[in-house]
Order: structure tokens, then sequence, then C-alpha cells
């Protein structure tokens, strides 16, 4: 194929007049992909499961209430599953089961509904706080994902159930205040772990902003050509991924696919890139993707913490209390704002915004 005639712009936004995203692809029966959607391979090879080096950790929360040994032990691995991979599974968290199902659901009976009724929220309007689409990079970004994506802000402002979806205007306040409560706590442990006062990342603010991202996956026809998601690292402070059992995540640990094997009733925690920013380097915040698969849907609900509080003066450098003579700043301070509009600018381009806040 001559690629000096191959104008990729006019077929993004072919692709984007539809409004139907990726699931309007599969419901036409494509048995090829369209080439805007072929992704350069990573060249990297995924460690065989056998290897339990190469096991992401899971951490059990049960106890640590009533117990002061379980907590201080739990803190523990969370510090140290935060240092090298960046990534935990999380059991006995506190959401509910059926709170859980109920919002893989919606998600579910959003992206099957008729495709007209899915558009009159399509946008790509960043001031909205509900906006749904395919590839919030799409015009950016070197290849489109195989994916369709609402987004909901949830906090720090009052989100009117009325403006949602009517398949989430019942389960997402419910699912979302829970995702609140575990993140706070779960600040409060990664404070407490780094040696600082339990309230010292939520006095940041770091637990004030919530946006949801309802990720819909459909089954590709040819999965060795595309990606779910392209490598990439969390531009924000932390992420609780509710996945179904389908599976498809991967973490990149020493250089290598780690895939994330779905848990029943387990969550996915990551930091973000605003924690190993603020930790200066001590907490990681891991790049990973998600591949494509021939069985789908495959259904996730990622709750971001901090993305979307782009009015928010409020600095974000290395705590002053981790640093040393031995160990000075590495970033320059930045606000949540700038570090997105970082972010947003460049799309999933396999590279971590973290490079342009070094100093």
């Amino acid at each position: 194929m001559n690629t000096s005639v191959y104008d990729r712009q006019r077929d993004l936004k072919l692709f984007d007049d539809t409004k139907a995203g990726v699931k309007g692809l599969v419901d036409e029966g494509v048995t090829k992909i369209p080439r805007i959607f072929i992704t350069p391979s990573d060249n990297l090879v995924t460690r065989p499961a056998s290897d339990v080096r190469f096991r992401i950790p899971v951490i059990d929360l049960r106890g640590i209430d009533n117990d002061f040994t379980q907590r201080t032990s739990v803190m523990e691995e969370i510090l140290h599953a935060s240092e090298t991979w960046g990534f935990f599974q999380l059991l006995n968290h506190g959401i509910p089961l059926n709170v859980m199902g109920e919002m893989v659901e919606a998600v579910r009976s959003f992206n099957e509904q008729p495709q007209e009724m899915k558009a009159e929220y399509y946008t790509r309007d960043l001031t909205k706080k509900v906006m749904y689409n395919s590839n919030f990079d799409l015009y950016k970004a070197p290849a489109t994902n195989w994916r369709d994506s609402l987004f909901a802000i949830a906090a720090p402002d009052y989100l009117d159930p009325e403006e949602l979806p009517v398949a989430f205007r019942k389960i997402f306040p419910e699912y979302s205040k829970h995702v609140m409560g575990l993140g706070t706590r779960l600040l409060e442990l990664i404070s407490e772990s780094l040696g600082l006062n339990p309230n010292h990342l939520k006095d940041m603010d770091c637990a004030k902003g919530l946006s949801v991202a309802g990720h819909y996956y459909p089954a590709c026809p040819e999965p060795e050509l595309t990606l779910g998601v392209t490598k990439h690292s969390d531009g924000h402070v932390l992420t609780i991924l509710l996945e179904d059992q389908i599976g498809g995540l991967q973490v990149l640990h020493e250089n290598q696919w780690v895939n994330v094997p779905p848990i029943p009733g387990s969550l996915v925690i990551n930091i973000g890139d605003i924690l190993q920013l603020v930790s200066n380097d001590k907490l990681k915040s891991s790049e990973h993707r998600v591949i494509a698969n021939k069985e789908g849907p495959r259904i996730s609900v990622a709750c971001f913490f901090s993305t979307f509080l782009k009015e928010s003066t409020q600095l974000y450098g290395p705590i002053k209390e981790l640093l040393s003579d031995e160990n000075p700043a590495r970033y320059k301070e930045t606000t949540i704002r700038d570090y997105i509009m970082c972010v947003n600018a460049k799309g999933l381009d396999g590279k971590s915004a973290l490079t342009h806040f070094k100093l």
C-alpha cells in the first residue's frame, strides 16, 4: 500500500462522525479492522504465569480496623507493592458485590442500546460533565484503540443523575460514594506507610476530585493487530479499577508485560503519575495496557482521583517531609490542570508525561 496517499485524519473524522464508536463497527459485522486501529507492536513478551516473581501483589484489607498488627502488615504490603509494581489487587475492600455487578451491567446496558440513543451523549467537549466517545485522544494518538468510553465527573461538584444516561442514574451515585470512601482510606494508608500523618495526602486534596470512566471493549476480529488501550501511565493520583472476568489488562514490570488475571470480587489499584511526583519517585506509576481479544465485550470501570480538578490552583510537588540532602526534589511543582493538559495534548503515545516535569 502506498502510505503517501493514506489520509489518516480523513479516516479518523469519518469514524468519529458516525458517533457509533467501535461497537458500531462490530454491529456492521467487520471482519477486518480499519487501518486507523492497526497498532505497532510493543516488541515485548508476556511473562509465563508460572513465574511467581511476576505475579501482581494481592492485598487483603480484612481486619485492619480491629487489629493494629494486621493494619501495620497491610500498610507494609501496600508500600512494597506501590514501590515495586505500582499495582495491586485488593480483596475485602468494602464495596458490596451487588453494587459492583450493577455498575458493570450499567456500562453494558448503555453500550448495547440502539446507537441513536447513545449518540446524544457523544461529544469531544472536555467541559462536559458527561461525555461518551471512542478514544479521547482520537486525533492525536499514533493508533486508535479498540474501545468506547463513557466519562462522568462525580466530584468535587455535584452531578445531577438526570444528566447521566438512564442506565447509570441509579447506580452511579451509589458506586461513586463507595469508591470515594475506599480511595480516601487507601490514601490514608499510603500516607501513613510513607511516615506521614494519615491525612497528609487527603489534606493536599488528593481525594477531592473523582472522574469515572466506563470502558467497553467489543470482541475484535483481528486482536493481534490492535490494542484495547495503548501503553500508558495514569496522569493523576490513584486509580480504582473494576473489571469483569474476561481479562486483558497487562502491567509493564521489569521490561516484561505481565497479565493481571481477574479475581472475582477484587478491585485493581494503581498509583498515578501525581503520586509518583509527590513521593519523589518512591511510589511508581507503572505503564500498562489492555490487549484486544476475540472474546468480548470486556467491560471495566476506572475511577480516577483528582483527574478533573481543572480549576484548582493547588500546587503538587515532592512532599518536603520526604526530601533530604541525599534525596533532593526531582520534579518541579505543577497544578493538576496543567498536568492533565500536558497528558491530553500528547494523547496515549506510549510516553509518560512525568518527563516534562523533571528538574
